[in-house]
This record gives structure tokens, C-alpha cells and sequence, in this order.
């Protein structure tokens, strides 16, 4: 059983250490390989951003490719995997930025909520066996289930809010066991399915889950960006995040990061949009601040600089 002590976490501040003339814009898709370097898929003239582990900058590349980066993943051989719900895309790189597959044309959608790839795509997952899963997303109610080398084996999903309906699928993870995780964000939990899309359960009480991040393991545990009130209605509404919460397999509360209301403060959050974890436990969280400082804080004038990530390092007990 997972604990606490398991899941304490300290922000470290400014650990990310690009140089003079690249600028992070924010941060939607983070991946971390398996030297531990941190892939920061962000929205400016340099959409991936490699730093080491202690925040050293490695390259960038991606100049003029995405429309609107969106979400990143990694495969075992370190294959790097970004959505852009821009053009509707999903591509594959290796670690240095060559292109190896390509899911979509770019600038050509499906119809709004046809169920066919892709029209606003989100994220992406690997299953055990290289199966590639898309959430589906903005302007579509569906998950995909795509082969290895990119041709489509089913979708499910649809627009609602009953079991296996989706209102905004944002995020998706597959376990060490093959089942998928899938943000449902608007309707407000994860649902949990088998690799062939049959509906096993779902996590609630949760609010707005935007970023998601499974541990491994047979029974893994989950790491949930959620969002905060936006809304009118409830834009005052304290105890609704925006918050990093750490819950166990059957969705138990086990640590939760961050305030009541959103700030900027180190440990605090904005718009916890991607997350990750190294193979020592420290926590990487990619927030989109410039994309929902409006709606966030309503008539106050957004700062010129912005942080657009943190990095949070495990306490061990």
C-alpha cells in the first residue's frame, strides 16, 4: 500500500536553465527518457526544450513543425511521442528530433465529433505490447487504438456522461498491465478500461483532471493535474484547486500539492496541465499560465515573465 511518505515533494526553484535566446512558452507536454532527460514540449520558437536532469540545457528542435503542442510520451526505446491539437497530429521522434511516424495530416480535421481521427487530439499512450492509444479530445468524444506502426485498429467513446462517454477525454496513460486511463476532464474523473475499450471503473472526485502521470507497477498509483474554477459561477469558490493530487489505484487520497486558489507561488499551481516523474521520483509539472491567465485572474494584467514548469524533488523519509 502506498503512503505519504512515499509521495512528499519540495519545489525547487528556477531548476530549468535554458540558454540566452530560447525562451519557454508553456509548457503543455512533458516526457522524461531513460537517462532521465526531460523533454519540455512547450508553445514558442523552440517546442522541444531537452535539459538534463539538473536542468542543464541538451538541444532543442521542432522549429516550425507544430501548429499547438499539446501532449507528450515516451516509449521504452525512448521514442518521443507529441500531439498537436493544432494541425491534428501525432508524430513520432527519435530522441533527437528525426521524424519516424506520422498519424494525421496536418491542417486537415475530421468532422466535429465524427469519432475519426483526429479533430483536436490530446495525448498519447503506449500499451505493453507498442500499441499507441489517442485521446480525442477538443472537438471529438473518443479514444483510438492504433497498431505500432500507425493504422487504426478500433475507437470507443462518445459524447455523454455515462460509462465509457467522454466530455473532453484530455489526458491518457496505459498501465503495466495494459489497461487505459483516460482523463475524462469536463465530466470530471478517469475512466478505466482494457486494452480493447471495454469500461472497468472510474475515479471521481476529482476536479477538472487535466495532466496525468501513472507510477509503475502492478498496481500503479496516479498523479492528477487538476484544474481550478474558471467559471463565474464558482471563480471564488475556495477548495477547488487548481491542485496536484497523488491517489492510489482505487482512487484513495494520498498527498495533494498546491493551494486552494491558483498563484505562482513555488509549490503553488495555475494550470497544471502535464506531468511526469524520473526514475528517482522527483516530479516535473508543465503548466499552460499564458494560455489561462485570463480566465484565471479576470482583469489583471499578465506579468511579462512567467513560469511555465516546475520541478518538485521527492523527499525521501
Amino acid at each position: 500500500m502506498s503512503t505519504i511518505d512515499e509521495f512528499r515533494f519540495e519545489p525547487i526553484e528556477a531548476w530549468e536553465q535554458p540558454p540566452l535566446g530560447i525562451e519557454l512558452g508553456d509548457v503543455a507536454g512533458i516526457a522524461v527518457d531513460s537517462r532521465d532527460r526531460v523533454y519540455l514540449f512547450n508553445r514558442s520558437a523552440h517546442p522541444v526544450v531537452v535539459l538534463e536532469r539538473d536542468g542543464s540545457f541538451v538541444t532543442s528542435w521542432g522549429q516550425g513543425v507544430f501548429s499547438n503542442p499539446h501532449g507528450a510520451s515516451i516509449g521504452p526505446d525512448d521514442s518521443l511521442y507529441l500531439t498537436d491539437n493544432g494541425d491534428h497530429t501525432v508524430r513520432k521522434f527519435s530522441p533527437d528530433g528525426k521524424l519516424l511516424l506520422q498519424i494525421g495530416v496536418p491542417n486537415q480535421p475530421s468532422p466535429f465529433m465524427s469519432n475519426t481521427p483526429f479533430c483536436r487530439c490530446t495525448h498519447t499512450a503506449l500499451s505493453p505490447t507498442g500499441d499507441i492509444y489517442v485521446s480525442d479530445g477538443y472537438s471529438n468524444a473518443c479514444v483510438h487504438k492504433f497498431s505500432p506502426d500507425g493504422k487504426l485498429i478500433k475507437t470507443w467513446g462518445r459524447p455523454g456522461t455515462r460509462e465509457g462517454e467522454f466530455n473532453l477525454p484530455h489526458n491518457i496513460a496505459c498501465d503495466a498491465a495494459g489497461q487505459v486511463y483516460v482523463a475524462d476532464r469536463e465530466n470530471h474523473r478517469i475512466q478505466v478500461f482494457d486494452g480493447d475499450g471495454n469500461y472497468l471503473r472510474q475515479i471521481n472526485n476529482l476536479h477538472r483532471p487535466c495532466g496525468l502521470a501513472i507510477t509503475k507497477g502492478a498496481c500503479p498509483c496516479l498523479l492528477v493535474g487538476e484544474l481550478g474554477p474558471y467559471m463565474a459561477v464558482n471563480h471564488a469558490t475556495p477548495n477547488l484547486g487548481p491542485r496536484l493530487m497523488v491517489l492510489d489505484n482505487d482512487g484513495k487520497l494520498i498527498n495533494r500539492l498546491g493551494q486552494d486558489k491558483p498563484s505562482t507561488a513555488p509549490g503553488a499551481f495555475v494550470a497544471p496541465h502535464s506531468v511526469a516523474l524520473d526514475s528517482v521520483g522527483d516530479l516535473y509539472v508543465g503548466e499552460v499560465i499564458a494560455n489561462d491567465w485570463a480566465a484565471v485572474f479576470p482583469g489583471t494584467p499578465r506579468p511579462d515573465k512567467l513560469r511555465r514548469m516546475q520541478k518538485f524533488r521527492r523527499i525521501i523519509a
